[in-house]
């Protein structure tokens, strides 16, 4: 029997203001078909603390641990593994995608405008805060992953016609990237984005200018 797996591609591109420090983006992607980002959360730059550091030694101990025989494709518990064997001060939004040898993608995640975050504070969110779903795949299923660069600029009516055509999820990743960093949404105040209609009660408008990462899975067989 054919064992479903990831081929993946993932890009990171930063805005002007974060090029110098590489951007606050980190991302993960492993042979063990996990795919899982993290995204900094800036305001710890007012004390300063690179807020880089906290989601890139994260995700170091993530690739260090997703293989371990405990985590065994359970999201919650290499987010729990990898939170507290990370010492660096700050916070870091997470999404972490796994997918099983029977073909199920566990994802665990939060909910609109406050994703799932860990922090270096004593008080905060654990891994049992993350909400896990189980998603059945097949073979030829396309997953992408990413943040607010993309998901807050970019409909999904948008996302599906611009991956579609690529065989190549390396250059899928590129344009749907491109697609997000070049949009219109991204710098008209007026236009109605996927962010400011989400977030209509709160008086949001347009889209949300911010580093861009996304992560480009298709289910194959082995």
């Amino acid at each position: 029997m054919a064992i479903p797996m990831l081929r993946a591609a993932m890009i990171s591109h930063s805005t002007s203001k974060k090029l110098n420090t590489g951007g606050e983006d980190a991302f993960l992607v492993s042979n063990y078909n996990g795919g899982v980002i993290a995204v900094a959360v800036s305001g710890w730059a007012e004390e300063d603390v690179d807020p880089s550091l906290f989601p890139r030694e994260l995700l170091a101990n993530a690739s260090n641990f997703v293989g371990d025989e405990e985590v065994n494709y359970d999201p919650q518990i290499l987010i729990r593994k990898s939170h507290a064997a990370t010492s660096s001060r700050g916070s870091a939004t997470v999404i972490v995608a796994m997918l099983e040898k029977n073909g199920t993608l566990k994802i665990a995640n939060h909910y609109f405008d406050c994703p799932f975050q860990l922090s270096s504070k004593k008080v905060g969110q654990t891994y049992l805060d993350a909400a896990v779903c189980n998603v059945e795949m097949i073979e030829g299923d396309t997953i992408v992953m990413g943040f607010d660069g993309i998901f807050d600029n970019v409909f999904y009516h948008e996302i599906v016609p611009t991956i579609v055509g690529y065989k190549d999820v390396a250059e899928a990743a590129e344009a749907l990237t491109n697609l997000a960093s070049r949009s219109r949404h991204v710098i008209d105040s007026n236009f109605d984005s996927p962010y400011s209609l989400e977030a209509r009660s709160k008086v949001a408008m347009s889209g949300k200018l911010d580093d861009i990462t996304v992560i480009i899975g298709q289910v194959v067989s082995s």
